[in-house]
């Protein structure tokens, strides 16, 4: 199935059984739970980075991730992030890192997408015009089921960071 011209794809990223780093999982609940507009598609992708990549191939135009993204600040702090697309396709096969398909990053989902792309004869990016990172920074990825309580009480402040960025990525289509 193709995704609709303007389509913007939210994923939410991580593993649920290492504390924090189930942020992505969660934050993708609330905003189940709130409902996306038009021109929104919302999934869990969990640790399955190279379904993410083949599904990106569906003609989405914006990707929003939401994950855990350490950058040293205090944990629960939440960050905006752009990712450059324009060096998407110019690493050479054997920059390509070899897939762990339990552990990609959003960098190695992108990068097996531009190589997945050209395979497929399309541009390196399949269309992606931007990609955005909703992240928070963790205060533990040791493993255990659930969130420590800086990273939960940032889950309904990301869910509407996420639609607000929905909102202006879908005003310019």
């Amino acid at each position: 199935m193709t995704a609709a011209v303007g389509t913007v794809l939210v994923a939410g990223v991580g593993n649920i059984f290492r504390t924090d780093d189930g942020f992505g999982v969660e934050v993708g609940r609330a905003l189940a739970a709130r409902g996306l507009p038009d021109g929104a598609e919302l999934v869990d992708v969990g640790i399955r980075g190279m379904h993410l990549a083949y599904q990106l191939l569906d003609g989405y135009t914006a990707l929003i991730l939401i994950d855990i993204t350490a950058r040293g600040g205090k944990p629960g702090e939440l960050y905006l992030l752009e990712h450059d697309l324009s060096a998407l396709g110019e690493q050479s096969s054997d920059e390509v890192p070899v897939p762990d398909a339990h552990d990609m990053s959003p960098d190695t989902v992108l990068m097996l997408l531009a190589s997945l792309a050209v395979a497929s004869g399309l541009e390196p990016t399949a269309g992606l015009r931007r990609v955005l990172v909703v992240g928070c920074e963790p205060a533990s990825v040791a493993d255990g089921i659930g969130l420590t309580e800086p990273v939960a009480a940032s889950v309904d402040r990301a869910a509407t960071a996420v639609l607000k960025v929905l909102d202006e990525l879908l005003a310019g289509r």
